[in-house]
C-alpha cells in the first residue's frame, strides 16, 4: 500500500512523498527484464527467455532499472491524485528520480500545480436580471415580425444615394491587411451596428459607382493588439426591404392559419415551450457569470487557462467529428480563420477558467463535501449501465477527484441558483426601445 505525504498547498503548488512498497517494486523490476527480454533479441536465447545477468551486460542494468522506476511511477499516479484529492493543471513535476532497487521500499517526490484559490468580493446572493416565465405580447410580437421578415421582398433603389437601412450591394477590394473581407456582391444593411462605424459613413450618402476606400480598426479587450484593415468599397446597388402587412388573409395563405389570433396563440405556446427547458439553464449562466465578477483575481493563471482551453477543443472537435464534420471543414463554413479560432476559444477558456474558480470559492465557503451517495447519483446521471464498474474504471485512471469537483461545483450552482435575487424583465420590449 503506499505511503503518501502531502504539502500544504503554496502558491497553488502541492509537494507530495510518496513511497511505494518493495513488493511492488521487485514486482515492477521482474515485468521490466520480462518486457526487455521479448523486446530484444540475445544471441542463444529464444524470445523473452535471455535471464537478468544476460541483459545487464547487453544493455547496462540502469536501462532496465529505469524503465521499471518509470512504469512504477506513472502506474502509481492514478492512486496518488485519488489520494490527495486533486485535479493538476499539468503532469506532475518529479524531482530528481533515483532507480528503484531490489527488495527496497522505492520514495520520490512530486509537484502538482493546481488551479489557483482565488477568493469573492463577496457572498451575498447574486442579483440577476431575467426574462418573465409568462409569455409577453412583444415576445409574441417578436415572432411575427420574424415570421414577416421572411416573407420580406426587395425593391432596387434609382435617383437617390444611399440612406440608413438601405440594403446595399458592394464589392470589397483587399487594399491593406484585409484579405478575408475581400469579396464580390456582399450585402450590407447601411447604418447597421454590425458594421464598422467607417463603413457606414462611407455608405451613407454613397451613389452607385461610387468607389470609397474604408479604414477601421478592430475592437479589442484592453490588453490585446488591435489590427487595422483597408478595403476598396465598390457600391454596386442599393434596395429597400418591403415587409408585407400582416392580415388574415396573409395568415392564411403563407402560413397556414385562420386568422392573425390563431397564429398569435400558437406563436404563444411555441415560446411557452422554448422558456420552459431554456430557462433553468439560462438562470444558472447568468447566476455564475454574476458570480464570477466577484472574483479577485487579476491575471488566470497560465496553465489552468491551458487545461480549460485544451479541454473545450478536445470536446469542440468531438461534437464536430459526431457531426460528420472536420475543423478544416468548419473553419471555411463559419467564416474564421485557425487564429481567430484558437483566439475565440482562448477568450472562452480564460471565462470558464474564472467561473469554476468562483464556484470553488463558493463551495469552500459553503463546506461543499461530497459523499457516495453523491458521486453514484452523478454516474447513475449519467445513464452507465454498471455505476460500480464506471467507478472502478475512473479510479483506476485517476479521474475521481474530476468527479468530486464536478459535484461540489454542481451544489454550489444549485446554491446560488436557490438564493439568487431575481427582478423579470421583458427584454424583447426593452431592446425594441
Amino acid at each position: 500500500m503506499l505511503n503518501i505525504t502531502a504539502s500544504d498547498v503554496k502558491d497553488a503548488k502541492l509537494t507530495a512523498t510518496v513511497t511505494i512498497p518493495a513488493a511492488d517494486v521487485d514486482a515492477a523490476i521482474k515485468k521490466a527484464y520480462k518486457d526487455t527480454a521479448k523486446k530484444y533479441r540475445f544471441p542463444g536465447f529464444r524470445a523473452g527467455k535471455a535471464p537478468r545477468p544476460v541483459i545487464d551486460s547487453a544493455l547496462g542494468a540502469e536501462a532496465t532499472l529505469a524503465q521499471a522506476t518509470n512504469d512504477l511511477i506513472a502506474a502509481n499516479e492514478p492512486a496518488v491524485l485519488n489520494e490527495l484529492d486533486i485535479v493538476p493543471t499539468k503532469n506532475g513535476d518529479y524531482k530528481e528520480l533515483d532507480l528503484a532497487k531490489d527488495h527496497e521500499d522505492y520514495t520520490y517526490t512530486v509537484e502538482f500545480s493546481l488551479r489557483p484559490a482565488a477568493e469573492l468580493s463577496s457572498f451575498d446572493a447574486v442579483e440577476i436580471e431575467m426574462p418573465p416565465a409568462e409569455v409577453t405580447e412583444s415576445e409574441i410580437n417578436n415572432q411575427v415580425e420574424m415570421l414577416l421578415n421572411y416573407r420580406a421582398t426587395f425593391e432596387d433603389v434609382e435617383g437617390r444615394a444611399v440612406e440608413a437601412e438601405d440594403y446595399v450591394t458592394v464589392d470589397l477590394k483587399a487594399v491593406e491587411n484585409a484579405d478575408n473581407f475581400a469579396a464580390e456582391g456582399r450585402m450590407l444593411i447601411a447604418g447597421s451596428d454590425s458594421n464598422p462605424k467607417e463603413f457606414n459613413e462611407a455608405l451613407i450618402g454613397a451613389n452607385v459607382d461610387d468607389v470609397k476606400t474604408v479604414t477601421w480598426t478592430d475592437e479589442v479587450e484592453e490588453g490585446e493588439e488591435a489590427e487595422t484593415h483597408t478595403v476598396e468599397v465598390t457600391v454596386k446597388g442599393i434596395k429597400v426591404r418591403n415587409t408585407p402587412e400582416l392580415t388574415d388573409e396573409l395568415v392564411k395563405s403563407d402560413f397556414g392559419f385562420d386568422s392573425i389570433e390563431a397564429m398569435r396563440d400558437a406563436i404563444k405556446i411555441e415560446i411557452e415551450q422554448d422558456k420552459a427547458s431554456r430557462l433553468p439553464a439560462e438562470k444558472e449562466n447568468r447566476c455564475v457569470s454574476a458570480l464570477a465578477e466577484r472574483l479577485q483575481l487579476d491575471e488566470m493563471d497560465a496553465d489552468y487557462e491551458q487545461s480549460v482551453f485544451e479541454e473545450l477543443g478536445q470536446n469542440f472537435l468531438s461534437n464536430l467529428a459526431a457531426r460528420g464534420m472536420t475543423l478544416d471543414t468548419w473553419l471555411p463554413a463559419s467564416g474564421l480563420t485557425m487564429e481567430q479560432f484558437i483566439g475565440d476559444l482562448h477568450k472562452q477558456a480564460n471565462d470558464v477558467a474564472r467561473e469554476s474558480l468562483a464556484l470553488d470559492a463558493l463551495a469552500r465557503e459553503l463546506k461543499i463535501e461530497v459523499t457516495e451517495d453523491d458521486v453514484n447519483a452523478e454516474f447513475e446521471k449519467a445513464g452507465v449501465k454498471d455505476v460500480e464498474a464506471s467507478k472502478a474504471e475512473f479510479i483506476a485512471d485517476g479521474r475521481m477527484p474530476a468527479v468530486r469537483e464536478s459535484i461540489r461545483r454542481s451544489k454550489a450552482v444549485d446554491h446560488l441558483v436557490e438564493n439568487a435575487k431575481v427582478t423579470e424583465v421583458d427584454e424583447t420590449a426593452k431592446d425594441a426601445e
